[in-house]
């Protein structure tokens, strides 16, 4: 049987101190620094969006999904019309990066009249009461 310092520290239990809680008060969000993160998060949804449209472009028609739509509708509207001339690749692809660009704007709008909204009501209600704690 040892007795050791080491033995004994380990035996030993530890009091925890006990967990600070800090109350505060959100009551002001800065404009510019909203329209930076709504910025940042818009460009990264943006980028996002046009490469999930790639990859479910690439899939389907890897699996011929488009070709059986393009046959059933060169059978409905006639044998000139094909609707791989409609959405092709470089059509898609456009058209999914115009979207992005104009979710970027509206979401950095979005974030820059979120910003002042909110700091509007806050004369009205006081804003958010957040606790953090030490541990």
């Amino acid at each position: 049987m040892s007795n050791t310092v080491a033995d004994k520290l380990a035996k030993k239990t530890r009091k925890k101190a006990p967990a600070k809680q800090v109350r505060l008060k959100l009551v002001y969000v800065d404009f510019w620094s909203s329209v930076k993160f709504s910025f940042l998060v818009s460009i990264c949804l943006a980028i996002v969006g046009v490469v999930s449209t790639i990859l479910i472009y690439t899939v389907l028609m890897q699996t011929g999904v488009f070709g059986k739509v393009d046959e059933l509708f060169m059978d409905i509207v006639g044998e000139d019309n094909s609707l791989m001339k409609i959405i092709g690749f470089p059509q898609v692809l456009g058209l999914s990066v115009v979207v992005g660009i104009l979710n970027v704007i509206v979401g950095t709008a979005l974030g820059a009249i979120g910003s002042l909204v909110y700091n509007l009501l806050v004369r009205v209600l006081g804003g958010f009461q957040l606790g953090f704690t030490s541990n």
